[in-house]
C-alpha cells in the first residue's frame, strides 16, 4: 500500500469513528436534486487522477439515488518519469495508456444533515456499475540513426533495439495514437464518505474519500516488462463542486 493510500484510509477510518459524535439534530436543509463534478486524486493515478460527475435525486428523507461517471487515467505502479537527453520527460517501458470510463449507479445515505450556512453534511456513499477501459498506445519520439534532427514517432516496444533511453527524446503528441485504441470491459464498485461544506444552499462544495475496485475481464498490459493486472484497487480523494435544488 502506498503512503497516499494509507493516509486516505486512515482519514476514512477516523472520520467514520466520529460520525456518532457529529450526528446531532440541526435545522432542516432540504433539497431534492443535486449535480456535482469533481477533480480526483487516487493511488492508481497521477497528480490528477481524473474527473467525476454525479447526478442525485432524493428518494427517501435520508437517501438519494445516484447516477455517476468517472473518467480516470490509470497507471502501473512501476511507472517512473525519466529525463531524456533533449530535456523532455517520458516513461521508459510504458507501452499503453489506460483511460477508465466508470459508469455508476448507487445510493447516498445522509448520516448528518447540516443547517443552512453552517456545519457539514455527511453522506455514506455506495455505487457500482460497468467499466469501459480504453487502452491507447503510448507513443515515444526517437532518433533515426544518430541525428536528433531526424526523428520518428511510434509506440514503445521493449523488443525494439532502437527504443533505448539514449535514443528516446520524449513522448509523442497529446492523444497521438488514440485512433488505434482497444476496448476492455469490466466493472467497478466503491464505498466512501462525502463531506459537503458549502455555505450557500443552492451550491455544493466539499470532498469525498473512500476506496474503489476496478476490475476487467482481461489483463491490461501497460508495461510489458513489469507486473500487469486486471484488477485495480485504489484509495481516492475527490474535491467536488456543484448545484442543488
Amino acid at each position: 500500500m502506498t503512503k497516499f493510500s494509507f493516509q486516505v484510509l486512515l482519514a476514512f477510518s477516523l472520520l467514520s469513528a466520529y460520525l456518532p459524535v457529529l450526528a446531532q439534530t440541526q435545522d432542516s436543509y432540504e433539497y431534492d436534486k443535486e449535480f456535482t463534478w469533481g477533480i480526483n486524486k487516487n493511488s492508481a493515478g497521477g497528480l490528477i487522477g481524473g474527473f467525476t460527475f454525479k447526478q442525485a435525486r432524493r428518494i427517501r428523507p435520508n437517501q438519494f439515488e445516484t447516477f455517476g461517471l468517472e473518467i480516470m487515467n490509470v497507471k502501473n505502479p512501476a511507472e517512473v518519469r525519466v529525463s531524456s537527453g533533449s530535456g523532455s520527460f517520458f516513461i521508459f517501458g510504458k507501452t499503453n495508456y489506460l483511460y477508465a470510463f466508470r459508469f455508476q449507479y448507487g445510493r447516498d445515505f445522509v448520516l448528518f444533515t447540516k443547517a443552512p450556512q453552517q456545519g457539514v453534511e455527511i453522506k455514506a456513499v455506495f455505487a457500482a456499475g460497468p467499466s469501459v477501459g480504453v487502452v491507447a498506445p503510448y507513443y515515444i519520439e526517437r532518433t533515426v540513426g544518430n541525428s536528433v534532427f531526424n526523428t520518428i514517432h511510434e509506440q514503445y516496444d521493449p523488443n525494439n533495439r532502437d527504443h533505448t533511453p539514449d535514443k528516446i527524446l520524449g513522448t509523442g503528441y497529446l492523444f497521438e495514437g488514440l485512433g488505434k485504441s482497444k476496448f476492455e470491459f469490466g466493472g467497478n464498485i466503491k464505498f466512501g464518505l462525502n463531506f459537503e461544506l458549502g455555505v450557500v444552499k443552492s451550491q455544493v462544495t466539499g470532498f469525498e474519500v473512500g476506496v474503489l475496485l476496478d476490475a476487467y475481464f482481461n489483463e491490461i498490459i501497460l508495461m510489458p516488462t513489469a507486473t500487469n493486472r486486471a484488477v485495480f484497487p485504489t484509495a481516492y480523494f475527490t474535491l467536488f463542486y456543484g448545484s442543488r435544488k
